[in-house]
């Protein structure tokens, strides 16, 4: 196979790509908030993930990519209040709007598309782990996360 090398923002340079599993690689990309169009900076990156895919397909590798979408976050929560809908009912027209972008610039479609709301009770557990290890506080409304008490490793991205 070609080697492939990637810029790793961890150490600063490219390196070899040398995936776990050599006949497949499995990828995560952070998707939409899906709280009104996407627009070029949004279909840049998901323009990026649909050429990465198709790139190591083509370079012979099984590839199994996941991109969440963010139905909840205070923009969301802002616009729905304001709307008189449920989160739910306020972002499926936004979901559905961004499937269509895809359809639209043709990039193909990935195996998994996690919504942030179907994972709130690991969030909730994953935070209560967290603040239980002292690797995370409490501000106001939202909890601050301290990444030195976080170990790096070779496979950690930015």
């Amino acid at each position: 196979m070609i080697e492939i090398q990637f810029y790793n923002s961890l150490s600063g340079r490219k390196e070899k790509f040398s995936p776990s599993d050599p006949n497949r690689v499995t990828v995560y990309s952070c998707g939409p908030t899906v709280y009104n169009f996407a627009h070029i900076g949004n279909l840049r990156a998901f323009l990026f993930v649909d050429v990465l895919r198709r790139s190591l397909k083509l370079l012979g590798y099984g590839v199994d990519m996941t991109m969440n979408i963010t139905d909840i976050d205070d923009k969301i929560i802002r616009d729905s209040i304001a709307s008189k809908k449920s989160i739910i009912e306020f972002t499926a027209p936004w979901t559905k709007a961004f499937f269509e972008d895809l359809k639209t610039v043709s990039a193909e479609i990935l195996e998994h598309y996690p919504k942030a709301t179907d994972s709130i009770p690991e969030m909730v557990d994953i935070i209560q782990k967290l603040q239980k290890k002292g690797s995370s506080t409490k501000k106001t409304k939202a909890f601050i996360f301290r990444s030195r008490n976080f170990k790096t490793t070779e496979n950690s991205v930015r």
